[in-house]
């Protein structure tokens, strides 16, 4: 099974078109949910992922942009079958929700 970890730093991969920061840096991913795939095989387990995030607004240009590249980053690993996105907006996005890593990045 994948680790929330190892999810997290795959979701690095992908990147607000706007901003240029990766979607974890930004804040945007809230949470990660896993649970086997019950038609998967004892040989090749398998898991489903949900991600729970946000956008930097709601009137966001790029949000389908976003939401292709976090389906099509993890449905890339061979251990996952199935990915689910769970858009909210409480809590509110802030630009405190940006790591150190992404404000340093950013200039911040």
């Amino acid at each position: 099974m994948l680790s929330d970890a190892e999810i997290l730093t795959a979701l690095r991969d992908c990147f607000d078109p706007e901003v240029k920061l990766n979607l974890v840096d930004l804040g945007l991913i809230y949470g990660i949910e896993t649970a086997p795939d019950p038609y998967s095989t004892p040989k090749w387990p398998r898991q489903h992922v949900k991600v729970t995030m946000t956008l930097t607004t709601q009137a966001c240009p790029a949000s389908g942009l976003i939401f292709e590249q976090v389906h099509n980053r993890l449905m890339a690993i061979p251990d996952i079958s199935k990915v689910d996105m769970n858009l909210v907006w409480e809590p509110k996005w802030t630009p405190h929700r940006i790591s150190e890593a992404g404000r340093r990045q950013l200039g911040i």
